[in-house]
């Protein structure tokens, strides 16, 4: 199976939606315990993916829980009109786990990764332009609007610059400020370099950071903070591993010559792979040189979503004046 062949290369699938296209191309019939809903918009689609039954958290490990992906390819462009839209539908798909917080209900924030690392910065990059508030609720309560939520935020840094492990820091923070949610965001890893920074997933099963480059450390989730946690992904990076076997694959339907009964070997090219990619240990992570910008516009899109979604009471003018 493919996705075990991914999973021999150390690297995870991230996004639910390309689990399921994977398991579902291979046995050409929807997968045993899974739910899809779609929905078209101007600049893209929505899929929902309910992942409902253990057998099929098995099958496409992910946990039993809900997916939704919203696939913008507008979001590399150059278009404000589009990256409103796209804030808005993300906004409403959010709107869908923290309706049942009370107005006055308390939102932990995080940001997940590196920012010394520019793909690995998205977390962090959306906690800079997120709107907090916890602090006018504690000291200047009459700076506050109706539909205002209570909202602090945190970007904890990686294992690699604290010495402490991610979830320890999230779960001392929890501990004291006690929140009714955590929305934590994070890059992840696709398995299309097509989705980079043009696919966002919202996920109510929490996050593990690090596992799409195959880096496991311990999970921030319902299980492990305590409260629930909705995690934000965007792809910001493909295994080079990945885009190696694409290679193959599409050299070899061009390859006129190729008799049509013959097959991909997936250990022959493994071994080829392998083998281009032994100085760097096997794991290698490709990302654009547009990263930068990239993360930028999409960390502005997500951080206007939560806000939005957040604090319905806001128009875009007091967005702006609390923000700054």
């Amino acid at each position: 199976m493919l996705i075990e062949l991914f999973r021999s290369y150390g690297v995870n699938l991230d996004l639910a939606l390309e689990a399921r296209e994977i398991v579902r191309g291979e046995t050409g019939q929807e997968i045993p315990g899974v739910r899809v809903d779609r929905e078209r918009f101007d600049h893209g689609e929505v899929t929902i993916v309910h992942i409902v039954e253990k057998t099929a958290e098995n099958i496409m490990g992910k946990p039993v829980g809900t997916y939704i992906t919203i696939e913008a390819p507008a979001l590399r462009e150059n278009n404000p009109t589009a990256h409103h839209e796209i804030s808005q539908i993300l906004a409403r798909q959010l709107e869908k786990f923290v309706n049942h917080i009370p107005e006055h209900g308390n939102i932990l924030l995080v940001g997940l990764g590196n920012w010394r690392a520019t793909p690995d910065s998205l977390g962090p990059k959306v906690i800079e332009k997120s709107l907090v508030t916890r602090h006018l609720y504690n000291y200047a309560p009459q700076e506050l609007k109706g539909g205002m939520r209570s909202v602090s935020a945190l970007a904890p840094g990686v294992l690699g610059l604290t010495g402490i492990e991610t979830a320890e820091i999230i779960k001392g923070v929890v501990d004291k400020i006690h929140p009714e949610l955590i929305i934590a965001i994070d890059s992840l890893a696709a398995r299309n370099v097509s989705r980079i920074c043009t696919t966002i997933q919202i996920a109510d099963t929490g996050i593990s950071p690090g596992s799409g480059i195959g880096n496991q450390r311990a999970g921030i989730n319902r299980e492990s903070m305590g409260v629930p946690v909705i995690a934000i992904g965007v792809p910001t990076v493909v295994h080079a591993a990945i885009i190696s076997q694409d290679t193959i694959n599409a050299y070899l339907e061009q390859l006129q010559a190729v008799p049509a009964n013959v097959n991909f070997n997936p250990a022959l090219a493994r071994r080829a792979i392998e083998k281009i990619l032994e100085p760097f240990g096997g794991n290698l992570t490709v990302t654009p040189k547009e990263i930068d910008s990239l993360i930028a516009t999409t960390a502005k899109v997500i951080a206007g979503a939560i806000s939005l979604a957040l604090h319905p009471g806001l128009t875009e003018d007091d967005y702006s004046y609390y923000l700054h």
